[in-house]
């Protein structure tokens, strides 16, 4: 099939009548068999769900892979478990490197799309040579199972990866999908010390922040009153397709039109796409009442995980401030369902300035796609093979960032670094801060007033449902009639109306393999073809400006309405109160009292250490004038190490010494530079020029490629001169000249 003509070219109908005959007659042949072939394809989409429905373990991974846990068995099931996904053959891991953890979101439906392609967060894992394991989840919900329980299940999880893995020297690197990742930050926040790096992708933190159409969703339907009827009415479970229905509904083009048309307009070549994807779309799964009630009342509507006001059954803060693995947060602009500032918003939401930030020793990086959608994020083969790749591949690079906030971004990497990294693409990191993360989450702090508005009457809706309306619902809701709701629910009934089980299912199937054996394509230049693809252009186009007044509707009604002054005194704002509806989370005293003793020990640290401090130092500091790094510094940096002193430091020592060391240079200033001889007075002389002359060969890195090359320059040369002081005060001052002996008395 040809691709469809771009809007606003012309038709060239044919002048010839018997001509216009024949286009219209070869088009009709193409139209009618690409309809058969459609109807197929649904049939094959309608088999594949039952076969999916009957399976116990139901998911949608490329790999193999290998039992290690069920959620099942722990002190408070959950119907997670932990796989180990098997590498090829020609693609050993290796056992040194820090495992991988992949977790699926589990949002209306079933596990293994973050290996659903050889491109995928597996499939890179597994290329840069780290073993891998998968979390997923069965369809139905342990009973009574909670957020909290899967938060503990977690933590189970990578204890036992971590224990599977003695030689590793990291802990494991975790990634989190859309809803798992803000369920891994919760965990990570509870049990710090159990995570390496964590990557979450596309994953919502801050639910207020934005402007997608899907946070109005909650206050024009008046809170979370109708989750709990949902809930009631599956008879104690929520059922997913309701989630997978709501995101179908934001880009009704898509769902409506081109979704299918494409796979009507391409019969020939998108069968196994589009069967393959659907295996995932048509996967739904349940939640349990509470665990949604959860999500629903203490995230998307209340929005406390991002201001630290959530707390574990035991009494735990769950407090993002507490991760103290580096988070890279992977997000995109054309995602509708998580863009970047609901992806971002938490760092605004939690830190006052950077020092904040630096304070409570975390490290983020954030990285930004232009264009890709949410299930692209984490599903394309584009991103999978460029984005996760290389967060992969450079994970140890990842880790050793000091703490502060970051940019992240990758690019095509010339001939030289390809060569260089054995790589098409090149990772690189530039040191940013609060300013650049306000300008993409953009704080309102009006909008935030509508919001808590609709969360207070969030809460008196569920109030009076749980008072009066959910005794009664909730006697009258059995087992059979949840599974008669669920059974008719319009996202499964697509699925199931046609299938092999249909009655003309039979006749289809036979059409469609006839018309494969004769197949007769229709020619490009047919006028009645770029007809065709001009009405769908023509269709897309309207469907798109139907759902953007309906979603500047929907933006324009709720302010109006919880805009009011009535609703913001029901909510307990005076008017031109400016006070934030939100609290700054702020510091303890334990906190502050903390930081206090840190900055004593930072200053008091100025001249101890030995060559490793003295190097980091002086690299940091000329380092600190480029405007960005990439991973030519940590590969040459790692080359060096291992020449100079093999084995020696650890990655975690390494880490340590290097966050301590960028503290040291950020409060002592040009006292931590002047101190570089005072830690280098036990050094051979030898082995401090080499140091110098390694970080010579790093600043080259880049030379005369930007506009500071000359504060560079100038940073280096000052480490220098103290290198070379430091060498020369080392060597033993040369043996004075002997004098000439003198001659006998009375000898000339």
């Amino acid at each position: 099939m040809s691709k469809p003509s771009q809007a606003g070219a012309a038709t060239a109908w044919p002048a010839d009548p018997l001509a216009w005959w024949r286009a219209a007659s070869a088009y009709a042949t193409d139209a009618v068999q690409r309809g058969v072939l459609f109807a197929d394809i649904e049939r094959q989409v309608g088999d594949q769900y039952f076969a999916q429905r009957a399976s116990k373990t139901p998911n949608v991974l490329h790999f193999p892979s290998a039992f290690v846990m069920s959620g099942l068995d722990l002190p408070r099931p959950v119907n997670y478990g932990l796989v180990r996904i098997l590498p090829p053959e020609n693609q050993p891991c290796d056992p040194a490197k820090r495992p991988f953890v992949v977790v699926d979101p589990r949002a209306g439906h079933g596990p293994g799309i973050g290996g659903f392609k050889p491109q995928s967060e597996i499939g890179a894992a597994l290329a840069a040579g780290h073993p891998c394991y998968f979390v997923g989840f069965l369809p139905d919900p342990v009973p009574g199972q909670t957020v909290e329980d899967v938060m503990r299940a977690e933590a189970a999880f990578l204890r036992r990866v971590a224990e599977l893995h003695p030689e590793s020297e990291g802990k494991p690197a975790v990634i989190g999908n859309c809803q798992a990742g803000w369920q891994i930050l919760m965990t990570a926040s509870v049990w710090p010390e159990l995570f390496g790096p964590i990557i979450v992708a596309g994953a919502p933190l801050s639910y207020w922040a934005g402007d997608n159409p899907m946070r109005y969703t909650g206050g024009l339907l008046g809170g979370s009153w109708l989750t709990a009827l949902t809930s009631d009415l599956g008879h104690g479970r929520f059922d997913g397709a309701n989630l997978v229905q709501n995101f179908e509904q934001l880009d009704p083009a898509n769902t409506l039109w081109s979704k299918p048309y494409k796979v009507y307009a391409n019969a020939d070549t998108e069968a196994e796409r589009y069967i393959d994807f659907e295996k995932y779309w048509g996967g739904y799964v349940f939640l349990n009442d509470v665990e949604m009630q959860y999500i629903v009342d203490q995230l998307f509507i209340g929005n406390k995980l991002s201001t630290a006001q959530l707390l574990t059954s035991d009494g735990v803060r769950i407090d993002l401030r507490n991760i103290r693995s580096p988070i890279l947060v992977f997000c995109s602009y054309g995602d509708n369902i998580t863009p970047p500032a609901q992806a971002l918003g938490w760092i605004t939401d939690l830190y006052a300035s950077d020092d904040d930030v630096r304070g409570h020793d975390q490290t983020i990086i954030f990285s930004t796609h232009d264009s890709i959608g949410h299930l692209g994020i984490f599903v394309s083969g584009a991103v999978g093979g460029k984005q996760h790749r290389k967060f992969a591949s450079a994970i140890e690079q990842i880790n050793l960032l000091p703490a502060g906030i970051y940019r992240a971004s990758v690019d095509d990497a010339t001939p030289q670094e390809q060569q260089l990294l054995h790589d098409p693409y090149l990772l690189s990191v530039r040191a940013s801060g609060l300013d650049e993360i306000r300008a993409i989450v953009k704080p309102d702090a009006q909008s935030e007033r509508r919001f808590d508005a609709a969360a207070r009457v969030s809460d008196i809706n569920l109030a009076l449902y749980r008072s009066t309306l959910q005794p009664w619902v909730r006697a009258l809701s059995t087992a059979q009639s949840a599974h008669w709701l669920q059974a008719l629910h319009p996202m499964r009934l697509q699925f199931e109306a046609w299938s092999s089980l249909h009655p003309l299912a039979p006749l289809v199937r036979a059409c469609a393999e006839s018309v494969r054996q004769q197949r007769r394509p229709v020619a490009e230049d047919n006028p009645f073809l770029q007809l065709q693809q001009r009405f769908s252009a023509a269709m897309e186009n309207s469907l798109d400006r139907f759902r953007d007044r309906r979603d500047n509707l929907y933006a324009l009604w709720f302010d109006m309405l919880y805009g009011t002054p009535f609703m913001q005194a029901l909510a307990g704002h005076e008017d031109g109160d400016g006070a934030p509806v939100r609290p700054h989370p702020g510091a303890t005293p334990e906190h502050l009292a903390l930081l206090r003793e840190r900055l004593q020990q930072i200053e008091q640290s100025v001249d101890r250490g030995g060559v490793l401090e003295a190097t980091l130092r002086g690299l940091l500091s000329v380092l600190a004038q480029r405007r960005s790094v990439d991973e030519r510094y940590y590969h040459l940096a790692a080359q060096l190490l291992e020449q100079s002193a093999p084995g020696r430091w650890s990655q975690a020592e390494l880490r340590a010494a290097i966050r301590e060391q960028a503290l040291v240079l950020m409060h002592c200033g040009s006292a931590a530079i002047d101190a570089i001889p005072q830690l280098l007075r036990d050094t051979p002389a030898d082995t401090i020029r080499e140091a110098a002359a390694a970080i010579t060969r790093m600043a080259a890195i880049d030379a005369g490629q930007g506009d500071d090359d000359a504060a560079v320059a100038a940073a280096l040369q000052r480490v220098q001169q103290l290198f070379e002081q430091a060498a020369a005060a080392q060597q033993p001052p040369a043996a004075p000249p002997k004098a000439a002996p003198r001659g006998r008395k009375g000898e000339r």
